[in-house]
């Protein structure tokens, strides 16, 4: 992890490096938080996707973010663990007999339930402390969280509940990085509706909606806050989404060539000899594969870069080698 473009090219071991930039991390939080005028928290769930969890997240606090969001119970803990005490929201379902550790390392908890939110001040009870809950509204995903007709009880209920602290409101769109905004609209005025309860008793609860791809495309869900994930990392979520921002890729997969041969006119290269070579080919093997992340899916599909110029990957992506013309 690097807040440069250097690449170290190690000696003891094989040439296949994954390098972060960190600094085109920071850019492009910047760039999505003037887009938005609204905080932004940063999501770095599946190990900051794939980034770095820990490395990500210090750069995106570094650049400006005052939150983090994250999947998973152990990977607030993990951001705890390094040193890292931002407020943390975990936007996945919990276990009951999880709570107390959320407690204990004091993360922002998702109540997408009536029953979630007595488990949760059971626990909060048990241990003397209060809980900050986000409430979680289920406007189309199906994944969590109430139907909008049962949002008003599960606001009574976290009300009335005397360890809960609400901080926010939120739902998760299902087809915001698609040119047919018809949908995302539909789930926005449903997750609205249901936050007119709120907006009468003017309770202070952020409401959030807003993923990679409203971020990019649909500004009138960006709301208290918006939650980006992929965006941050220079990919937009969808071949269809509009490109509004000017992002940058932050991760680049860098190998060298080991082997260089020529391929007779029919001669088959890698495992079902899916590929022939149609003429005298020279063929060129890069250690890197499936095994490295490399998807095998991507085998006759893909390009690499040797000396600047695209190349093809031809036959099946192996293990730890795969073979370009």
């Amino acid at each position: 992890m690097e807040l440069n473009s250097t690449i170290h090219k190690p000696t003891e071991h094989r040439p296949t490096v994954a390098v972060v930039k960190l600094d085109a991390l920071a850019r492009n939080y910047q760039r999505i938080a003037a887009h938005v005028g609204v905080p932004v928290m940063p999501i770095v769930k599946a190990n900051a996707y794939g980034h770095g969890l820990i490395e990500c997240s210090r750069a995106f606090l570094a650049a400006g973010a005052q939150q983090l969001g994250v999947a998973l119970l152990e990977e607030g803990i993990a951001l705890r663990r390094a040193g890292i005490e931002c407020p943390v929201l975990v936007l996945g379902g919990i276990l009951g007999d999880q709570i107390p550790q959320f407690l204990a390392h004091r993360l922002m908890l998702t109540a997408s339930s009536i029953d979630k939110l007595e488990q949760i001040q059971v626990a909060a009870e048990a241990a003397r402390t209060r809980a900050t809950v986000h409430l979680k509204i289920d406007t189309g995903m199906g994944r969590i969280g109430v139907r909008p007709s049962s949002a008003p009880a599960l606001f009574e209920r976290a009300l009335a509940l005397p360890r809960i602290d609400v901080e926010g409101v939120f739902t998760h769109f299902a087809n915001s990085d698609l040119p047919e905004y018809a949908p995302t609209q539909q789930q926005l005025d449903a997750f609205l509706g249901a936050c007119h309860w709120i907006s009468e008793r003017a309770l202070p609860w952020r409401r959030h909606a807003a993923n990679s791809g409203a971020v990019a495309q649909f500004a009138e869900s960006w709301l208290d806050m918006v939650r980006p994930g992929i965006l941050c990392y220079g990919v937009y979520p969808s071949t269809q989404t509009a490109r509004k921002l000017a992002l940058e890729p932050v991760l680049s997969l860098h190998s060298q060539v080991v082997y260089t041969k020529t391929a007779e006119p029919g001669q088959a290269i890698s495992y079902g000899s899916t590929w022939r070579a149609p003429a005298s080919t020279r063929i060129v093997t890069v250690p890197c594969g499936y095994g490295d992340g490399y998807m095998r899916a991507m085998s006759g599909q893909a390009q690499v870069l040797i000396a600047g110029r695209r190349q093809p990957i031809v036959g099946r992506i192996c293990m730890d080698q795969c073979m370009v013309d």
